[in-house]
């Protein structure tokens, strides 16, 4: 019995790992995705990723810019827009104990709602295919600090790849 057990679970190894050799973007990529305008407010633009949480079921922490054709022009994340919140000079203020916190952040949100989204997305952006082997992608958003990819095909947005859409797949896997 312990002979055939452990055939039995070499060969479900072998058909597993034979499993995720083949597994590409295409098995993991979301394909509901939201894009924005370069010329979006920064005010809407966080109300539409409050939307698009809302209507995903999870927090969406990064949108891909994309112009009047749909052709992708760049990427915006939540720490794009926190950059442009931040007080410029916070990292001498000290204990901030006699500070009008509430004050600064108001104006920092009044100042920001004339900056639209192509003014701080980043314009150079990573991309894979819906072939793009996981591996590789893991590798990519391990080496290039990135949390998605938008997956392309002939130029045209076919889907995204979100960095724990990749992490959980791997897990299902490695918890087997």
């Amino acid at each position: 019995i312990k002979c055939l057990t452990r055939t039995l679970y070499h060969v479900y190894f072998e058909i597993q790992k034979d499993k995720f050799m083949k597994l590409t973007a295409r098995d993991i990529m979301s394909t509901q995705f939201h894009t924005l305008a370069p010329q979006t407010p920064l005010n809407e633009a966080v109300k539409l990723f409050k939307h698009a949480s809302k209507e995903e079921g999870r927090k969406i922490f990064g949108m891909m810019v994309t112009d009047p054709e749909d052709h992708l022009v760049g990427m915006i994340s939540m720490y794009d827009i926190l950059l442009i919140l931040r007080p410029k000079h916070i990292h001498i203020w000290g204990l901030m104990e006699d500070i009008d916190i509430a004050g600064i952040v108001d104006s920092s949100c009044d100042r920001a709602k004339s900056v639209l989204v192509g003014d701080i997305m980043t314009p150079e952006v990573i991309t894979i295919t819906s072939q793009s082997h996981v591996l590789m992608i893991l590798d990519i958003m391990i080496k290039k600090h990135v949390r998605r990819l938008p997956v392309l095909e002939n130029g045209k947005i076919i889907g995204i790849v979100y960095i724990s859409d990749l992490f959980y797949n791997i897990l299902d896997r490695f918890a087997d």
